[in-house]
């Protein structure tokens, strides 16, 4: 009650000095807020990220150099010495030639103590499984042609198998004698006029009075004439 009586008392003042008292209320508080707070420093700018460094040019790396085997991994071919014939592009014709052939396990005759004992028997005495013999053959055929043909013929054992990695017939056995069963290092070679070629018997082409003989080696070859196999290893 006592409130409300000073109140009535007061009020006609002060609604004449209100909007002079409230404009400057309103004053003091912006003033008073801007004096009391300072300013918000600005952030420095912050450094540009670095760009990532582009990679130093790198040298071009060298080409491959180009293999010295064919697609048929075989070596290089000796000068003077013929290049392999691949038979898919043989043309056999009907001309016919003249090429001497011979079969020989000469070799077992030495190392007969390594020879598996089942196959002991089998040696001829004097190594011969066929003496040297002139054949007819084809042009276009190879040295597996005629040795196949001869061994039909002969009414001689001979067993091989085909190998796609080197494109040519592969000679397991003849006369039931096998490779290994002289050792590690026994098998069958063949060799055209004097040369052990470093490819298979299926991609030598014949040539007319060619002399192709199959010898069997107790030692890589060695043992035959031919040192090559053993180069290689080395």
């Amino acid at each position: 009650m006592e409130r409300n009586c000073i109140m009535r008392q007061v009020s006609p003042v002060f609604r004449r000095l209100w909007p002079i008292l409230l404009a400057a209320l309103l004053a003091a508080l912006l003033l008073g807020g801007c004096a009391s707070s300072s300013p918000e420093a600005t952030p420095a700018p912050s450094a540009a990220p670095l760009a990532p460094a582009s990679p130093a040019p790198t040298e071009a790396a060298p080409p491959e150099q180009a293999s010295v085997q064919d697609q048929y991994l075989t070596d290089p071919i000796p000068e003077g010495r013929p290049a392999p014939a691949e038979p898919q592009d043989q043309e056999i014709t009907e001309e016919e030639l003249h090429c001497t052939i011979s079969i020989s396990c000469a070799t077992i005759l030495e190392n007969m103590d390594a020879c598996k004992k089942d196959k002991r028997e089998l040696v001829p005495e004097d190594g011969w499984i066929l003496e040297p013999t002139e054949v007819v053959f084809y042009r276009g055929e190879s040295v597996f042609n005629v040795l196949q043909r001869t061994c039909r013929q002969k009414k001689i054992h001979m067993e091989f198998s085909t190998t796609p990695i080197y494109n040519s017939a592969f000679i397991e056995g003849i006369h039931n004698l096998y490779e290994f069963d002289v050792g590690e290092l026994s098998g069958w070679m063949y060799s055209v006029n004097g040369w052990f070629p470093n490819y298979g018997c299926s991609r030598y082409a014949l040539q007319d009075g060619d002399v192709v003989e199959w010898v069997y080696t107790c030692d890589l070859g060695a043992d035959v004439g031919d040192n090559s196999m053993i180069q290689a290893e080395g």
